[in-house]
């Protein structure tokens, strides 16, 4: 097994192979940066790493059915979006690396990244492990969205921001920095063809944002619409590090698919075109950051409705909802939090290596 430190570099020589003159190089230090600062943050930006390791870590997953599964699954890779029919939903908001893979693999890495970010305050491994496994067996017998407009209200108040954030977040995006060129026409058309017709003119604007895709361009449009600003974000897409790990034939983009499963109420403003992702932001879209509150992302409702939200991701196939079900069942109580603690003890001593420069 290569080092980590080299591993990083083969992925990143890799990426700018991808993205040639559009990599965005300031990004990757920043994300060097983030990654020596701990686990939980190493984790979320090293998804390549993790489908290299996992099935050394854990052999027995491999043998799990398989699904269009999420990939990069963790605490902050769920947020709010606006249905077709305006209402508020909840869910996973980020596909990039969704591919064809063990359905096991997303929930011992959403596990895992439970017990990286507790601390010493949350609850056990056992019980992250018992919250997430069961949510997932109610979500794979009644899958169903998660819309906050009558249920869920507890969520919701986390959610929503009060008016002096929304009008934070409007002025943050009207007051963005240009970049110092033009932004690729590629993405320039992407953001033009997401806006409303009639919308005012816009200058497509650089946008550093996440931590695993650090390093790809990101862009964004702020208009004006009917009275009131409008924002539309265009950002690269590439073949999940999963597929190109282990099925290499598979190097398609799967985020509009999974993402427009039969199991979830989609934001129609979510959109694949080519290599490029283009989705609505807006005070409604947004996630909670584990830093800020931990004990929303962490609370027992919390993991179990995600556990219940990967379940109705992976609910697009009816007949492989149950044959995973059967899998679950099978596997006994015990597998899930026993395999996050050892994925989560491996991506902590890596962590340690790379901030030691090994």
């Amino acid at each position: 097994m290569t080092t980590i430190s080299q591993s990083v570099r083969n992925f990143e020589s890799w990426l700018a192979g991808k993205l040639g003159g559009d990599l965005v190089e300031d990004d990757l230090r920043e994300k060097h940066e983030k990654m020596r600062s701990d686990d939980f943050v190493f984790l979320r930006a090293t998804y390549w790493r993790w489908c290299e390791i996992i099935l050394d870590i854990r052999p027995e997953l491999a043998g799990a059915p398989e699904v269009l599964a999420i990939g990069d699954t963790h605490l902050e890779n769920f947020g709010t979006w606006r249905d077709a029919e305006g209402r508020l939903v909840w869910g996973v908001n980020d596909f990039d690396d969704a591919a064809v893979m063990p359905y096991a693999l997303d929930l011992v890495r959403l596990a895992a990244s439970a017990i990286l970010a507790r601390g010493g305050d949350g609850p056990s491994v056992r019980m992250i492990g018992e919250l997430i496994l069961g949510g997932y067996r109610r979500g794979l017998e009644n899958p169903l969205p998660v819309i906050l407009e009558r249920d869920h209200k507890w969520l919701r108040k986390a959610l929503m921001l009060p008016n002096s954030e929304r009008r934070e977040f409007w002025e943050k995006y009207k007051t963005l920095t240009p970049g110092k060129t033009e932004a690729p026409a590629a993405y320039t058309k992407a953001l033009a063809d997401a806006l409303p017709p009639g919308s005012g003119p816009f200058v497509a604007k650089p946008r550093s944002g996440g931590t695993g895709s650090l390093g790809r361009p990101r862009f964004v449009a702020y208009a004006e619409w009917q009275g009131g600003p409008v924002l539309r974000e265009a950002k690269a897409l590439l073949p999940s590090a999963w597929s190109l790990r282990h099925r290499p034939q598979d190097l398609a983009i799967h985020a509009g698919e999974i993402a427009g499963g039969r199991a979830r109420s989609p934001d129609p403003h979510y959109s694949v075109s080519g290599r490029i992702l283009v989705r609505r932001l807006s005070p409604n879209s947004r996630k909670i950051e584990i830093d800020k509150h931990p004990e929303v992302l962490l609370s027992p409702t919390m993991l179990e409705l995600m556990g219940f939200e990967i379940a109705n991701c992976h609910s697009d196939d009816a007949s492989a909802a149950a044959a995973i079900l059967q899998d679950v069942q099978a596997r006994g109580p015990e597998w899930l939090h026993e395999a996050a603690r050892a994925a989560a003890s491996s991506v902590g001593a890596e962590q340690k290596a790379y901030a030691r420069g090994q």
